[in-house]
């Protein structure tokens, strides 16, 4: 896929980046359940919903914050005040605008091609569990 600007990523709408952004979390979730291991599919979804959940991805939004430079600290803003977003059950609102600020970095980090980047929040979000 080819990359798009910074300017162009940042006119796209948080809801738009946090739609693809969840994809690219999972992404990397999966990839880290995978790399623990062979287990059965139950076991490693089980491990992947739990890594993917709101209250998960909240804290992640805390953990990052502060390695985050002006330009991402934006885009978390963005996406944890985007409108219209309804939390599940699982979850309670805050979490869930923090889960949604998360994505929206994520994506626009992936659409912008800083793979590296994205790499680097991710291991301070798995932290301690490798």
């Amino acid at each position: 896929m080819d990359t798009i600007t910074h300017t162009e990523a940042k006119r796209l709408s948080p809801g738009l980046l946090a739609f693809y952004g969840d994809s690219v979390y999972e992404i990397f979730v999966r990839r880290y359940v995978v790399s623990r291991g062979d287990k059965p599919a139950g076991k490693l979804h089980e491990e992947s919903v739990k890594l993917a959940r709101a209250g998960y991805q909240a804290e992640a939004y805390e953990t990052i914050l502060p390695m985050l430079n002006e330009r991402e600290a934006d885009i978390l803003r963005r996406g944890r005040n985007a409108t219209g977003l309804t939390a599940p059950k699982s979850s309670n609102q805050a979490e869930y605008h923090k889960a949604t600020a998360v994505e929206a970095l994520f994506g626009y980090l992936s659409l912008t091609g800083e793979e590296e980047r994205l790499e680097e929040l991710f291991d301070a979000i798995i932290g301690g569990k490798r």
